[in-house]
């Protein structure tokens, strides 16, 4: 959709849209408050100023909307929009041997055991062999360190999917 359109939706459907981006509250209220926007580039600019300010509980209670790297997301766990977001976000992940996508089972299950969360990264863009290499690479932060940049990640992963969304 264009900018324009986005603009023009009821505000429940933009919930809707930024919601499948990141389904943060403060986030979505603050952008809805915006429109309308006067260009895509306007919008995503706003969108990366509001997540800077994301809580470490808004941070994990995004989370929930997200599967684990490696796993075929499920709509009903996870939303229809967020289960299809994150598919095509892994697609990458799908043709790991099968000695990549164990060690991410295990690592992603380490990770959990750690922070007491899913390992979050930007899977796009990503061969497996990075994301397992930063997945292992991560296990060493302290939680301070992980908690930003796990906020990160979310908010690379909200801008990109927001920018699918209103590519034009």
């Amino acid at each position: 959709m264009t900018i324009e359109e986005f603009n023009r939706l009821e505000p429940e459907a933009a919930a809707s849209v930024l919601a499948a981006c990141a389904d943060i509250d403060g986030w979505v209220a603050q952008l809805l408050a915006g429109r309308p926007f006067d260009s895509r580039d306007a919008l995503l600019a706003s969108a990366g100023a509001a997540a800077q300010g994301w809580t470490p509980g808004e941070v994990d209670s995004a989370l929930a909307h997200h599967p684990r790297i490696g796993e075929r997301p499920q709509a009903e766990a996870i939303g229809a929009a967020n289960a299809a977001h994150s598919a095509g976000e892994q697609a990458g992940v799908n043709g790991a041997d099968t000695a990549t996508k164990q060690a991410l089972a295990s690592g992603n299950a380490d990770y959990e055991r750690r922070f007491g969360r899913i390992f979050l990264i930007r899977a796009a863009g990503r061969s497996p062999e990075q994301i397992l290499a930063a997945l292992n690479e991560r296990l060493a932060n302290d939680d301070a360190t992980e908690d930003a940049v796990v906020a990160g990640q979310l908010r690379e992963i909200a801008l990109l999917r927001l920018g699918q969304a209103v590519p034009g």
